[in-house]
Order: structure tokens, then C-alpha cells, then sequence
């Protein structure tokens, strides 16, 4: 085996959790080092206007404040650097994390802060025409397309919350559901349903995204009656769910049926000691900027308590 990289502090994934987790640990002097990702800046860099962020009373762009927070942790003295994680062993302590596929590190105390990936369709023309009128994300893109028709495909509670919060802009949202039934709560159904701008088509799969340079129309099968249809829309939208990016802890640390990785209530910390974890990865409930930050810094202080009781310890 090569010589291996001893670390205090390693964290992995540099979304708000992540960078603001390496912040509260170079203040507290554990000399984090982090490693991006492969999305550094994670899911606010596709974002365009953050503009429910605390402190930025005009706004800012997703991949601006990224840009600060890397800053602000780099000021602190965090050793911030591109790479991802690819193999986890918590059988040893310390405990080892391979990067890269190439090299290791042993690390005191592991704070995860992966964060979690837009599902998507999957089809060819959705990838194609992705930031260019296809988005997973109504409240970050919905405002460019005031006034405009655009359609938004889900079932959710989120899908319901992005065509609510789409009908205030939009002259008309097309709404399709792959079943006869939503999975939605029931409020939110009633809500969509007696919003006369939003129109919703039952049994309906999406086929293509149609459009040279832009979304121009989309084409949707229903099942029922094997019709197909194409819709002239400026937007499509996609709102069926996030996968959690936990694959690499499977079988490693506890997690829910959907991925997520569960957390001790009030903690960041997971069922295996001195492994903390923030921010989307272990929240399917907010997925905000603000509450991801929040969590970074609590798997901070989480992490400093824990070296500072093995250091005690080992004395």
C-alpha cells in the first residue's frame, strides 16, 4: 500500500452543509479537509437567483454563493480540494476513505455532506435541452417563463408545491401524472385541483421533449386511450423526487428505504461513532440552502466534541 494521508477531519461533498461544516472546523482548529464532489457547489450550481437566503437582501446567484462559501472556508483555513470519495472503510480506526480510486486517507472523524441528485426521466431530449427550458427545479427557473405556458410532470407533494407555486407565474401549467391518482397529500391535491390555471392530465407519460435549441412543445402518451399528444409548452419541468447520494455508506451506516442516511434526532450523528452527517443526504424534508448550512455546522460541533473527547481519552 502507498504512504497514506493521515487527517483530523475529512469531509466529503462542498454544498452548504459541506462548506459551512469545513468553516466551524477550521475555527475550531480540527484543520478540516474537504473534497468537492463532482459537483462542487453541489445543487445550488444549477440553481440561477437564490433569493431565500438570510443576508443577501437583493439576491444572489446559486453558483456565486458557492463561490463565497469555498472563500470563506479557505479564509478560515480549510484545505478545500477537487476530488470525490470512492471507497469507505469504518471497520478501522482511523478510518479509511479512498479518493479517487488512487489514494488514501486516514481520517479521525468522517463528516458526510453528499447531498442528493434531481431524479430525472431519463429521456434523450430531456439531458439535451437541460438549462435550456428543461429544469428540475420550478422555484429556481419558474420566473423565467412568467406569463408563458410550461408543463411540470409529478405526483408528489413537490410536484403539487412547484405547479402551485408555477400557476402564480405562468398563463398556463400542464400538469401530467403516470397514474390514475396522485401520491400527494390530500390538501395539496384539492389545492392543485381548484387552481383553474393548472390543468392536469392522468395517465399520461411523457415521450419527448420537443425543440431544436429550446423546449417548444413536449409529447405525451396516455395510457388509457393510447392517444398521443403534443403540447406547445416554453418549459418542462420535472419534479418526481431526489435520490440521496448515500450509495457509497450502503451497508455502512443506517439509512431509510428511499437512501437518506438517518441521523440521531437533534444531531448530525449516525450509528457509527465519529461518522456525522448534514445536510440533504440526511433530509428529505427541506432541502433548503439555510437548513443544509444549519446541519454543517451542528456535524461541526458534533465532530469537535467527539475528537475532544478521544484526545481526553487517549491522555
Amino acid at each position: 500500500m502507498a504512504d497514506v494521508e493521515k487527517v483530523h477531519c475529512l469531509i466529503i461533498g462542498s454544498g452548504p452543509a459541506g462548506y459551512t461544516a469545513a468553516i466551524y472546523a477550521a475555527r475550531a482548529n480540527l484543520k478540516p479537509v474537504l473534497y468537492q464532489g463532482l459537483q462542487p457547489g453541489g445543487q445550488l450550481t444549477i440553481t440561477t437567483d437564490v433569493e431565500n437566503y438570510p443576508g443577501y437582501p437583493n439576491g444572489i446567484m446559486g453558483p456565486q454563493m458557492m463561490i463565497d462559501f469555498e472563500q470563506q472556508a479557505q479564509r478560515m483555513g480549510a484545505d478545500i480540494r477537487w476530488g470525490m470519495a470512492t471507497k469507505v472503510d469504518a471497520s478501522v480506526r482511523p478510518f479509511r476513505v479512498e479518493i479517487d480510486e488512487e489514494k488514501w486517507i486516514e481520517a479521525d472523524a468522517l463528516i458526510v455532506a453528499t447531498g442528493a441528485s434531481a431524479k430525472w426521466l431519463g429521456l434523450e431530449s430531456e439531458q439535451r435541452l437541460n438549462g435550456h427550458g428543461v429544469s428540475a427545479c420550478a422555484v429556481c427557473d419558474g420566473f423565467f417563463f412568467k406569463g408563458q405556458e410550461v408543463a411540470i410532470v409529478g405526483a408528489g407533494d413537490t410536484a403539487c408545491e412547484e405547479a402551485l407555486y408555477l400557476s402564480k407565474l405562468c398563463s398556463t401549467v400542464h400538469m401530467l401524472v403516470r397514474r390514475g391518482e396522485m401520491r400527494a397529500s390530500k390538501v395539496m391535491q384539492a389545492r392543485v385541483l381548484n387552481t383553474p390555471n393548472i390543468k392536469v392530465y392522468w395517465n399520461s407519460e411523457t415521450k419527448e421533449v420537443m425543440g431544436e435549441h429550446k423546449v417548444d412543445s413536449i409529447k405525451i402518451l396516455n395510457h388509457e386511450t393510447k392517444e398521443e399528444t403534443v403540447i406547445p409548452v416554453k418549459a418542462f419541468f420535472v419534479a418526481i423526487g431526489h435520490t440521496p447520494n448515500s450509495n457509497l455508506f450502503k451497508g455502512i451506516l443506517d439509512m431509510d428505504d428511499q437512501g437518506y442516511l438517518i441521523t440521531v434526532p437533534g444531531t448530525s450523528k449516525t450509528n457509527v461513532e465519529g461518522i456525522f452527517a448534514c445536510g440533504d443526504v440526511q433530509d428529505k424534508n427541506y432541502r433548503q440552502a439555510v437548513t443544509a448550512a444549519g446541519s454543517g455546522c451542528m456535524a461541526a460541533l458534533d465532530t469537535e466534541r467527539y475528537l475532544g473527547a478521544l484526545e481526553h481519552a487517549a491522555h
